[in-house]
């Protein structure tokens, strides 16, 4: 952080004595604002607030100290501080004063009568400048004559926090670095021992230092998460999008908040901890979503080189070597001290032509530190087994990017020791090279296994006849899981090519959304109609994956509502599956009720209540009206798109189920889970009923008016059952919901009642127990017409309020599928 002292001019320090002891009525007049201009001052007391209230900067004490320092934090929050100025000059008295000089730099003066100046930003020289505090919490002092240049920003300055919009790594033309310093105490904010890095020697690798000393690693940058924290992919569904870039002027990794997502933070604590924080509104609190290092194997290197680190293995043996390598110094194992790691059992083969040498896959880890490592993001795994086999110097390879799915693509070898290797869920595969008899030596375990089990030798010829008989049998299977192009449905099949034609060839400027499951372009046909093409990845054409696709078409075909996406077409060809919507320019509901104000301004009191009442018609065709009986099992607002006209369109029907009379409830059912929408009985027990969807469209009613989400962090359901029975419903409404002209007058007291009706019905549909809530019909028709009855509500639980029993981990299914990504 910029400290100088120096080349601050004599008149600054005059001019700056005159601010400590002349009058300061002019502060004091001055309203509360996000903007420092020449000729005021910031004294202790005194703040600048963001435009959106989100940050306030002002002078503080941390914990139980006495000094001052000036910084900048969440005002909901004052404690969560996330930049500090002055952290190596904190000031003693309570008469410091933020200004700018003559020359155009912020300086913080001690207020001592000489006019010390405790700190400076430091910035070029600028006869006009001023200091905003802007609502991503960055301070940024720019040219106040009309120029849009930045002369400096505390993003640029990090203290122990990364905000959304920050960034960490190196700017590679002018060296500057973006690197996060933990506190020396929570009672002193200087920089204490802790550093968080990217490292930018290999794959970016977000690093956390201790007095020079590596002690923890993310992982490298896979292309969706650093690969040792899966965790990631738990909270960039609707929290955050990280943004990772490499290119010739810097290596930086960031992130932004989605729309409508709560306060979040990055925080390095002086106890070298790492933790990722979002604020709970309902309970004013800071959930902790992450912390690193989670446990004994995140320490760095803690099995030495070649040497893999198991979590959930025994306390006396979290280390193991790899295949092919036995621990270096046996003795220093016995006594839990693996830090030398391992050593190769069998020397590899390799001349300068030929090599005897093969590979091993080391599944589901951690990638190795990548230091030393060579990247080509540019060819296949393909390729970069090829070239780790002509190079006698590679050791192991792997995949550089895993979002193409599949084996992944891009390539990193290591020609240097494997290190810092450990399990992780969702981890990646690393291809190790070893000797021909170490991978003989495996071969011939498997097979002694394998005669273990067969009772009896069986012959070459009966071994190729089963071999042909599985061959033919799973392309039978494979061929039956493909949707058949039926002439007689509304819903056709179409050529790959012409989906291609559609979409610039899959191009990536007609990329509209994306996820885990698939990426959604924005397509033109020939007449000009705009369409949506979700393109699954290769990695989700599991067996349930292709079961999905099917059921997804299958169950589109035979609906047609104005309140349901409609399904235009789909190509199932070779490996590719691709489904085709009309676009829907307006994208999802949770956007605009959980988004800025200008987004959340755009669907008025009338908008929200069409686009309930939408809903509640495409759920209640779904369960009666046609001629089927479907639940849809996963209604939340992220899958209620609307069109031009804000009309709602329920999408997502890949996990929908169909009933028939003698079959109300499947067996063998996989439990879709999204927390806050789904059911306590379906959540708890797998019960699933058509009063499922009734819960969850109870909770998307009291969401789309209120503007507050629901979920295990939030108490929506209670706090409105409180404010209806207290007759406050206007309490709930979103604050950005326009009221009519005559707020005192008749249209309100119609308004107060239709919201206390909607409200109640609301209420209904969340009760605890299936039996207490309306069907569907009945609700359209409580909705629709004053004069239909509306049963007074029980106050609903959180979860129910009763304890919830483990579900088996292969019945939980996370709560996103293959439409998710059209949003």
């Amino acid at each position: 952080m910029a400290k100088a002292t120096t080349g601050i001019c004599l008149v600054d320090v005059i001019l700056f004595s005159f601010f400590l002891v002349a009058p300061r009525a002019f502060a004091a007049a001055a309203a509360v604002t996000d903007t420092l201009r020449g000729g005021r001052n910031i004294t202790d007391g005194e703040t600048l607030v963001s435009a959106d209230g989100t940050f306030t900067l002002g002078f503080f004490s941390p914990g139980v100290s006495a000094k001052r320092y000036l910084g900048i934090w969440f005002t909901v929050s004052p404690d969560a501080v996330c930049w500090v100025a002055n952290r190596d000059s904190p000031l003693n008295v309570t008469s410091g004063v933020l200004a700018i000089s003559d020359a155009g730099i912020l300086v913080l003066l001690d207020g001592s009568g000489g006019g010390h100046v405790a700190w400076s930003s430091n910035s070029p020289y600028a006869a006009s400048v001023e200091a905003r505090l802007s609502n991503s919490g960055n301070l940024v002092v720019r040219d106040a004559s009309g120029s849009t240049t930045t002369l400096w920003q505390s993003f640029d300055h990090p203290s122990n926090t990364l905000l959304p919009g920050m960034k960490m790594g190196k700017n590679l033309w002018t060296g500057a670095e973006w690197d996060l310093t933990s506190w020396r105490s929570p009672d002193d904010p200087s920089p204490g021992a802790y550093r968080r890095v990217l490292d930018t020697s290999g794959i970016p690798d977000v690093v956390l230092w201790q007095d020079g000393v590596e002690r923890y690693r993310s992982g490298p940058w896979n292309g969706r998460w650093f690969s040792g924290n899966p965790e990631a992919a738990t909270y960039t569904t609707n929290l955050i999008t990280f943004q990772v870039t490499v290119s010739p002027g810097e290596i930086s990794y960031g992130y932004v908040s989605k729309p409508g997502a709560p306060l979040t933070r990055s925080v390095v604590l002086d106890t070298g901890v790492v933790k990722r924080l979002v604020w709970e509104a309902t309970s004013r609190t800071w959930q902790t979503y992450f912390q690193g290092p989670r446990d004994v194997c995140d320490a760095y290197a803690k099995c030495g080189a070649f040497g893999l680190c198991d979590a959930n293995a025994p306390s006396t043996s979290f280390c193991g070597c790899l295949r092919g390598f036995s621990p270096t110094s046996p003795a220093a194992w016995a006594m839990k001290d693996a830090s030398g790691g391992c050593r190769r059992n069998v020397p590899l083969r390799c001349g300068n032509t030929t090599t005897t040498d093969g590979f091993a896959l080391v599944q589901g880890v951690k990638l190795p530190d990548t230091h030393n490592a060579s990247v080509d993001t540019g060819i296949t795994v393909e390729e970069c087994r090829a070239r780790c086999v002509a190079n006698c110097s590679c050791l192991a390879y792997a995949a550089a990017d895993i979002r193409g799915g599949g084996g992944g693509s891009g390539c990193v070898i290591w020609t240097g020791g494997i290190v810092d290797l450990r399990y992780v869920d969702q981890g990646q595969g690393l291809f190790l090279r070893l000797a021909e008899s170490e991978l003989d030596e495996g071969r011939s375990r498997k097979f002694m296994l394998w005669k273990t089990v067969i009772a009896a030798p069986i012959s070459a010829t009966i071994i190729m006849l089963v071999l042909l008989l599985a061959i033919w049998c799973r392309r039978k299977h494979k061929i039956s899981e493909g949707i058949p192009h039926n002439p007689a449905t509304t819903v056709p099949s179409v050529d790959l090519q012409k989906v291609k034609a559609a979409t610039g060839n899959f191009s990536q400027s007609h990329v509209i959304g994306q996820g885990g499951f698939g990426i959604v372009y924005k397509g033109q046909l020939p007449d000009g109609r705009m369409i949506a093409v979700k393109r699954l990845h290769q990695s989700t054409l599991t067996k349930k994956g292709k079961k999905d696709f099917t059921r997804e078409v299958e169950v589109m075909a035979r609906l047609r509502h104005g309140n349901l996406l409609r399904l235009l077409a789909y190509c199932s060809e070779g490996s590719e599956r691709v489904l085709i919507y009309d676009y829907m320019s307006n994208r999802s509901l949770d956007l605009y009720i959980f988004g800025d104000s200008g987004l959340r301004l755009m669907l008025n009191w009338r908008k929200r209540l069409g686009i309930i009442h939408g809903i509640a018609n495409g759920i209640a065709y779904l369960h009666e009206g046609s001629g089927e009986c479907v639940i849809h099992r996963d209604l939340k607002p992220p899958n209620v798109l609307l069109d031009d006209s804000f009309r709602p369109k329920i999408a997502d029907f890949g996990t929908a189920k169909l009933f028939t009379a003698d079959q109300p409830e499947p067996s063998n059912l996989t439990v879709v889970v999204s927390p806050g929408y789904a059911s306590p009985e379906y959540a708890w027990r797998g019960e699933m009923t058509l009063k499922c969807d009734v819960y969850s469209f109870g909770v998307v009613l009291l969401e789309t008016l209120s503007g507050q989400r629901n979920g295990p962090m939030y108490s929506l359901l209670p706090h409105a059952w409180e404010l209806w029975e207290q007759g406050r419903v206007m309490s709930l409404l979103d604050a950005m919901i326009g009221l009519p002209l005559s707020v005192s007058g008749p249209d309100h007291t119609e308004m107060e009642d239709e919201l206390a009706r909607c409200v109640q019905i609301g209420l209904l549909c969340v009760q605890d127990a299936p039996e207490e809530r309306p069907a569907m019909s009945a609700v359209v028709a409580m909705l629709t017409s004053k004069s239909s009855r509306v049963d007074r509500p029980k106050r609903p639980g959180v979860h129910g309020g009763r304890s919830r029993p483990p579900l088996r981990e292969s019945e939980l299914l996370g709560a996103t599928d293959i439409d998710d990504d059209l949003t």
